[in-house]
């Protein structure tokens, strides 16, 4: 006999709801990281919220808070190559489709942030999906999954800062600053930049440095 059973418009309970979110879409360098949170029906995360207006202080106390409650958690990324080849848009879903795919807990429904949600072959089998817009500020699975996205992501680019020197990396973190962009008038582009996106490369390069799109590893 089922546990529980799921009406039409109703929800599933919160330990099989997963939030989903990402960080880095709009940075010149480095993977765009996108976590998967299941909390359970009763937590302790003072101060949860949207990972973009909380401070690096509040982020990291909450991230190790997040990990140790949650009933599964996953982070995963879209490497640099994979945004060019892909765009930026499809290589957000591919981190997310893989974060939510490594999830420990099959989800019954993902709460996906913005306004769009995950295409169905990128996920095993169908699911149940909805797009939150402004669901980092809202709801607290995916505010949990946007700080672990945001946590991790700013972890790698302090290592890539020490790997490519020069960019600044530790400190924008891959945005587009006007530190940044001069680095990159300087020094060109390192391996871990986005070529497709425009201030990496001369506009008339940019143009044919996308790879031909084609099916990459999942």
């Amino acid at each position: 006999m089922p546990q529980f059973f799921l009406h039409e418009h109703a929800d599933p309970p919160a330990a099989l709801v997963a939030g989903v979110d990402e960080a880095g879409r709009g940075c010149l360098a480095g993977p765009v990281v996108a976590a998967a949170v299941i909390l359970p029906e009763s937590y302790d995360l003072p101060g949860l919220g949207d990972s973009k207006a909380l401070s690096e202080h509040s982020r990291e106390t909450l991230a190790p808070l997040i990990r140790v409650q949650a009933a599964a958690w996953a982070v995963a990324l879209a490497r640099p190559r994979e945004i060019d080849a892909l765009n930026i848009l499809q290589a957000t879903f591919l981190a997310m489709s893989r974060a939510v795919r490594h999830l420990r807990v099959r989800p019954r429904l993902l709460l996906v942030d913005g306004d769009k949600t995950i295409p169905e072959h990128l996920l095993d089998g169908p699911s149940a999906q909805r797009a939150e817009v402004d669901g980092d500020a809202r709801i607290a699975a995916i505010s949990a999954a946007s700080v672990l996205a945001k946590t991790v992501r700013d972890h790698m680019l302090l290592a890539l800062d020490r790997r490519f020197p020069g960019y600044g990396l530790a400190e924008h973190k891959g945005y587009g600053t006007a530190v940044h962009r001069e680095a990159l008038l300087r020094l060109g582009p390192s391996s871990i930049h986005r070529l497709t996106f425009r201030g990496v490369l001369p506009e008339d390069r940019r143009k044919g440095a996308s790879c031909p799109q084609g099916r990459l590893p999942i």
